[in-house]
């Protein structure tokens, strides 16, 4: 009886995963730049590898935690305050981006990126843009309409206890999800401009890549809660995983409707 928990805590035994995170993301931040000097990706390839590595532990053990009724409502509280203050950091992230776009296309400058503009011309002479009102005009509507199904998904588990819904639901968002990406790659594929040399195609590919790379995350963040949801893992009461999953996945769409705004049809 002494040791009987009584509070709502959860109190976590040692652990070595906030050691690991730190080398393998140190490991492959050295290895990046390291690629950056022409030194080979291998050790770029390890951090990234050891990163993956500690991901999956890490949260292998909280899903275990969850599971085992260790995330009471305190608890949960905090885990949805870090997954809030994760898409915030996002959020800077990409305002990175737009800042840089909006400064080159209201600012123009010599395509040296020193020397005063020509003319003020936006986008740069020569560069030949996306026609927004095709291809990005679908794959908005491919990204919305994944959206509502991650939606449908959610509502199905905590309004309904409908898990064949809530299955379905992912399915469709993890499918729209992954043609987004396939229709993305054919748009790269077709640019008439490259990443180096100009700042419009420099600003394009990072600004529309990391968004591309952040789809990937999601999708593959929406395939494992459809595992866990065969698993029997979600209920309406206890679902976080899911909700958080659901959050990130409307963050991509919301950035994605600002690139197509801001980078397609107002940038081009």
């Amino acid at each position: 009886m002494a040791h009987e928990k009584n509070h709502d805590y959860h109190i976590l035994a040692p652990s070595l995963w906030p050691f690991l995170a730190a080398v393998a993301a140190f490991v492959m931040l050295f290895g990046a730049v390291l690629f950056f000097h022409d030194s080979g990706p291998y050790v770029l390839i390890a951090g990234f590898v050891g990163v993956l590595y500690v991901m999956y532990g890490w949260w292998s053990e909280t899903v275990s935690e969850n599971r085992a009724g260790d995330h009471t409502p305190v608890v949960a509280i905090g885990l949805r305050y870090g997954v809030i203050l994760f898409i915030m950091s996002e959020v800077m992230f990409f305002a990175a981006w737009f800042w840089s776009f909006f400064k080159h296309a209201m600012y123009p400058m010599h395509p040296d990126g020193i020397s005063p503009g020509v003319d003020g011309v936006w986008p740069p002479a020569g560069i030949e843009t996306f026609d927004p009102w095709h291809l990005p005009l679908i794959n908005t509507l491919i990204l919305l309409c994944s959206g509502a199904a991650a939606t449908w998904a959610h509502h199905a588990l905590v309004h309904e206890n409908n898990r064949q819904d809530l299955k379905t639901g992912l399915w469709l968002a993890i499918a729209l999800g992954a043609i987004f990406t396939v229709f993305q790659v054919y748009e790269y594929s077709h640019a008439a401009f490259g990443f180096a040399g100009n700042i419009y195609g420099a600003n394009f590919f990072m600004a529309t890549g990391f968004h591309g790379f952040h789809v990937v995350v999601g999708t593959i963040f929406l395939a494992i809660c459809l595992y866990r949801a065969y698993q029997g893992h979600f209920t309406p009461e206890n679902h976080l995983g899911f909700e958080a999953a659901a959050w990130y996945w409307h963050f991509v769409d919301v950035v994605w409707l600002f690139l197509f705004m801001a980078v397609y049809i107002w940038g081009g």
